[in-house]
């Protein structure tokens, strides 16, 4: 029997509907309006909301072994990596001219922590969690998706290189739509005590 600390369900609830504004946010930004401050913004906000979400998730599919603790070893990872991307753009927009910060991040090329890893994450989540009676099946069956889409995110960032290829676009695109559904669907189970806990 997995037991649940609902005070934390409620606070992660919140964290994954804050997660979902933050996701939409970051794509208005990003893609329409063309502004780099609020979309670093927005993604340093979101790694770190995301993270209480995978914990809620891990909390409930653990009794899958190894797998659940991997999956939110990377999940961590992913979102810890997105969150620095963001502070690391953020710092590049507001401080422009500082020695040290210019180019893109080094440490998450073409997307590999916010994508490849985090999609990683999700996936060996969603896939531990389909041994276990916790979440609903289909959430997790989305999160298999979710997770592959991230995957082929990075992929296509790192191999095809042209941001407007239909390659690249495609998975960015069904990415923006999967995220705040998956993390949307997360939250209202956490907040309405809809989320298995035995």
């Amino acid at each position: 029997m997995i037991s649940v600390d609902t005070r934390f369900d409620r606070w992660a609830g919140w964290a994954a509907a804050l997660a979902v504004m933050a996701s939409l946010v970051y794509t208005v930004a990003f893609v329409v309006l063309k502004n780099p401050l609020l979309a670093s913004v927005s993604l340093t906000a979101g790694g770190l909301l995301s993270a209480a979400a995978l914990f809620a998730v891990y909390a409930r599919v653990r009794g899958a072994g190894p797998l659940a603790t991997l999956g939110l070893v990377l999940g961590l990872a992913g979102t810890m990596g997105a969150a620095l991307h963001g502070a690391y753009d953020l710092a590049t927009v507001l401080h422009p001219e500082t020695p040290g910060v210019t180019g893109p991040f080094p440490a998450d090329p073409r997307g590999f922590l916010t994508f490849g890893v985090a999609g990683l994450g999700v996936l060996a989540l969603s896939w531990a969690g389909m041994s276990q009676v916790n979440l609903p099946r289909n959430l997790l069956l989305l999160g298999v998706v979710f997770g592959l889409v991230l995957i082929v995110i990075y992929l296509g960032r790192l191999i095809v290189l042209d941001a407007n290829s239909p390659l690249v676009l495609g998975p960015a695109v069904v990415g923006a739509v999967l995220s705040p559904i998956w993390y949307g669907w997360l939250a209202y189970l956490l907040l309405t005590g809809r989320a298995g806990s035995s």
